[in-house]
């Protein structure tokens, strides 16, 4: 990814909070988990479209709401626990039918150590298809950053992974569901980094992940989670639905060099 915009917030649209890392944020290494990362990204997002009237609270009445469909994140290093950290977030543009957002996370000096940029859409919520945005959402286009001012956009294509090393079967409970009444998109991300190898798991520093969002999973699905390995640190993932075999989601990580 090219080198990242030194702006915190580049519009009035954005939202910004500090952060204290908390225990229940944490892994062995007492560093936050990187599921813990992007919910914290994913509640400054709330936080903002709830400000702006944009929440799927607000568009309920449309019949609409935001899903997210490609997250591209990168990960300088994680907090720690009792570390204070800014959260920054903000919309990034529109494009025909998709909408994007950015998220950086700095440490208490300044530095960036955590970013992310991601492609949404609006979903019908009772035909369960892509909606147009509203003439009144697409309003916001004019305060929103300029191209140059906001990080790369996610990759629309994704190596294919063809001969899983690894699999994990897991089944989408009652609590794993969001306010659209499906799989929440963070368990996407802990699912598909939970079926990597031991090694990786337990010293290996994430360092890069794509995912591309495919298919909502619902109460009681039945999910495998596939991982290959391709060279070096870097793996592919798919998240698959048991009873048809259907792509979930697709990934590709990649892990620090030891």
């Amino acid at each position: 990814m090219p080198s990242v915009p030194d702006l915190h917030v580049p519009t009035d649209l954005g939202y910004s909070c500090e952060y204290v890392v908390k225990t229940y944020d944490i892994e062995s290494r007492r560093r936050m988990t990187v599921a813990a990362l992007v919910k914290l990204m994913q509640e400054a997002a709330m936080r903002n479209v709830m400000e702006l009237k944009l929440s799927a609270w607000d568009l309920e009445p449309l019949g609409i709401s935001w899903v997210l469909l490609r997250k591209h994140l990168k990960i300088n290093r994680l907090p720690f626990i009792d570390e204070k950290i800014e959260v920054d977030t903000y919309p990034a543009g529109f494009e025909k039918f998709f909408t994007y957002r950015d998220y950086k996370i700095y440490d208490q000096a300044g530095e960036l150590i955590a970013f992310s940029s991601t492609t949404w859409l609006l979903l019908n919520m009772v035909e369960r298809r892509m909606a147009r945005i509203p003439d009144f959402i697409l309003e916001f286009g004019s305060q929103m950053p300029a191209p140059e001012d906001c990080l790369p956009r996610p990759s629309a294509k994704l190596p294919i992974l063809e001969i899983p090393g690894t699999t994990l079967p897991f089944r989408v409970n009652w609590h794993d569901l969001d306010f659209n009444g499906h799989l929440n998109n963070v368990f996407y991300l802990q699912w598909m980094l939970e079926a990597l190898p031991d090694e990786v798991l337990l010293n290996g520093s994430l360092e890069e992940m794509e995912i591309q969002y495919k298919m909502e999973a619902h109460w009681k699905d039945e999910l495998i989670s596939e991982v290959q390995q391709v060279e070096g640190q870097r793996f592919l993932h798919r998240l698959l639905r048991k009873a048809d075999q259907k792509e979930m989601a697709v990934g590709v990580s990649r892990f620090a060099e030891r």
